[in-house]
């Protein structure tokens, strides 16, 4: 007679509720993944084989086995929580041992701006040059910028407007005569609208438009358009063809910048047909700052401004874009962080370019990865090697920034187990205290 069998089911359920209370502790921690004990019975080996009715003299655990299956994905305020939603896990290291893996993506910045998790190990992606561009190849340290943003010159204007051809012609020698135009009487010219330019510095240049019509040609019936333009209120200096603008006595200009001519069907101009040059001249902005020209020397390639969006038909003025490319310095405001991983850094002057993108890994065999606590784990020979790429590339998930993966334990069906690992428990100790009966029983023979 063997108490052997008691003894390992005793033993098995032990390691039962082991696993079940590991389970049930770890029910609120962001990314743990559940295991499970698997057991497999013992028997006794034989000379000759095990006979034709074998009893078994017990059972033994067999395994511990992760499951990797996908939490539920909940919401929060920060947006340095990340939660991989799919397969693959964030890759963090202390820059001495080997990487390890997690699920967890409670992530912070710490002092020298690195990403890190709550253990102090640092996220590892792919850096962004100075422009933006992502550089693939051996994962690093993530880190955010700490300097600004520099600033960039105008160098391309595009426009989108409805002349109204309703509208009667102001030009001289129709409604009106003498010099070009009045900038202070606006019946001198029909319609006007300002943009902002930046120069090399990233100082703020008002330009303003001013739209004159003439009369329609007699010959194919055409409108032409004169286009006079201001910096800051000072006149330009040369027009569109380099040459030099006059002024009058009372300081308007004599000349146009440019000209705009329409079909007689109206629609699309029919000149220019392409971006013309445009000079900016040097002047004063409204807080009293002397501002560069645009561009800052002649050497400079022009600013490339294109008035083919440009519309002349039968209803209001009124413009759709206007749209230039330059823009002032700006400071970092915060990151965003997108579904493929980059890591977009916003600046102050609305700018935004990547910081960076984040590499995840994964592995043909997750359950041989090697928990080490804190969240995290290591790779083993059983898992296999880390396969990385970045998020939602072959079976890696996508991120979702400001969430988090909750733990996938489901705590209705592990207080159930507990119940069952209970009362194998304690069947286990009844088959020891019955063999203890029935032993008793044999020593008190006469």
């Amino acid at each position: 007679m063997s108490f052997q069998q008691g003894l390992s089911g005793l033993n098995a359920a032990s390691k039962n509720l082991d696993v079940i209370g590991n389970n049930i502790a770890n029910s609120g921690t962001y990314g743990a993944k559940s295991s499970r004990a698997e057991f497999q019975d013992v028997y006794a080996g034989a000379l000759n084989g095990a006979g034709s009715s074998p009893v078994g003299i017990g059972v033994s655990l067999a395994a511990v086995a992760q499951q990797f299956t996908q939490g539920n994905i909940s919401t929060t305020e920060s947006p340095m929580d990340l939660a991989i939603n799919g397969g693959g896990f964030f890759q963090v290291s202390d820059g001495i041992n080997p990487v390890q893996y997690s699920r967890n993506g409670q992530f912070k910045l710490d002092k020298e701006g690195y990403v890190v998790n709550n253990g102090q190990l640092k996220l590892l992606g792919y850096p962004a040059d100075s422009t933006g561009v992502i550089q693939p190849g051996l994962a690093q340290p993530m880190k955010l910028p700490t300097s600004g943003i520099a600033p960039q010159t105008t160098s391309t204007i595009t426009t989108e407007f409805n002349l109204d051809s309703r509208a009667g012609a102001t030009a001289p020698g129709t409604d009106h005569t003498g010099l070009g135009i009045s900038l202070t009487d606006p019946t001198t010219y029909n319609n006007a609208t300002s943009m902002t330019t930046y120069d090399a510095k990233g100082q703020d240049v008002a330009v303003t438009l001013y739209f004159q019509k003439g009369a329609t040609s007699a010959t194919d019936g055409s409108t032409v358009y004169n286009v006079y333009a201001t910096a800051n209120g000072k006149n330009f200096t040369t027009d569109s063809a380099g040459a030099a603008i006059a002024e009058d006595a009372t300081g308007s200009p004599t000349t146009p910048y440019t000209t705009i001519t329409f079909p007689r069907d109206g629609g699309k101009p029919i000149s220019p047909t392409g971006a013309i040059d445009m000079r900016i001249p040097a002047g004063v902005n409204a807080r009293g700052a002397v501002t560069l020209p645009i561009p800052s020397d002649a050497a400079t390639a022009a600013v490339q401004f294109d008035l083919t969006g440009a519309t002349e038909n039968g209803s209001s003025f009124a413009v759709t874009n206007l749209t230039q490319n330059g823009y002032a310095p700006g400071q970092l405001a915060g990151i965003l962080i997108e579904n493929s991983g980059v890591v977009m850094a916003r600046y102050s002057n609305g700018q935004s370019k990547p910081a960076g993108q984040i590499e995840l890994a994964s592995f043909r065999s997750p359950q041989g990865l090697q928990p080490m606590g804190g969240n995290v784990w290591a790779r083993t020979f059983s898992s296999g090697e880390a396969v990385v790429g970045v998020p939602g590339d072959g079976n890696l998930g996508a991120l979702q920034s400001g969430a988090l993966e909750e733990s996938n334990v489901d705590l209705t069906a592990e207080l159930v187990n507990m119940v069952t690992a209970q009362r194998a428990y304690q069947a286990s100790a009844q088959t020891i205290k019955t063999q203890d009966q029935v032993l008793q029983t044999i020593v008190n023979l006469r």
